[in-house]
């Protein structure tokens, strides 16, 4: 699966450094700011995550007890997040999904323990010269939840990883957000590899500390499971 962007022309001067995803897209349709999404403390900060080993990288800082909506969503359609003001820094987009167990809603998971499989990712574009960010600039982005999704509640974790300063341990910078779903019509897949937040990534990962700009990047290893499709 591949995302899709929506790019907006920034004025000059104007664009923030750091950026948020407060904003769930269903049915084409923008959803008002953290209504569907768990709106972590001190959201209007913008700031990243750069602990990968802190609670914060699972959900954002104070989101995993913080409750929101749930919206429904089919299995098999595309959804989206906003970007806040836009994406600003190079980097790499992942999306990952966490079924609610049993005796849990999606607004009362906390989302801890092996639970969470990847849905999407968007890589840099790489060549003999270097390597570029696609989303650069993007105020939106879409994903496909895989038709084979089990119906059920579940949370959505996306995360722009910020490589502009990456080069050593705790350089790399997490931009995330959860959201909240119940996904309906499912199907009979069994999503996987599962990971758990914090415990997928270390902070020597080689696609998060790295140096984007020499030498010349002509591969990259996203950190993480591999995509699930259904």
């Amino acid at each position: 699966m591949k995302c899709s962007a929506a790019f907006a022309l920034a004025a000059a001067g104007s664009a923030a450094a750091h950026y948020n995803f407060p904003s769930l897209v269903v049915g084409g349709q923008v959803t008002t700011a953290w209504q569907y999404v768990r709106q972590w403390t001190g959201y209007y900060t913008y700031q990243p995550v750069t602990d990968v080993t802190s609670l914060d990288i699972r959900c954002n800082a104070g989101a995993s007890t913080v409750q929101a909506s749930t919206i429904n969503v089919v299995a098999g359609s595309s959804i989206g997040f906003t970007a806040g003001p836009d994406i600003y820094h190079p980097g790499i987009l992942q999306v990952y999904m966490a079924a609610v167990p049993a005796g849990k809603t999606a607004a009362t998971f906390d989302g801890s323990g092996s639970v969470w499989f990847k849905v999407d990712y968007v890589g840099p574009t790489v060549s003999s010269s270097g390597a570029t960010f696609p989303l650069n600039g993007a105020t939106q982005v879409n994903f496909t939840v895989p038709k084979a999704t089990p119906t059920g509640q579940y949370l959505v974790r996306i995360e722009h990883i910020a490589l502009h300063s990456a080069s050593s341990a705790g350089g790399a910078q997490f931009y995330l957000s959860c959201g909240q779903i119940a996904v309906t019509a499912g199907g009979a897949g069994k999503p996987g590899p599962l990971v758990a937040f914090p415990g997928a990534y270390k902070a020597t990962d080689p696609g998060i500390m790295i140096n984007i700009y020499y030498p010349p990047v002509t591969s990259y290893t996203p950190p993480g499971p591999a995509v699930w499709t259904g």
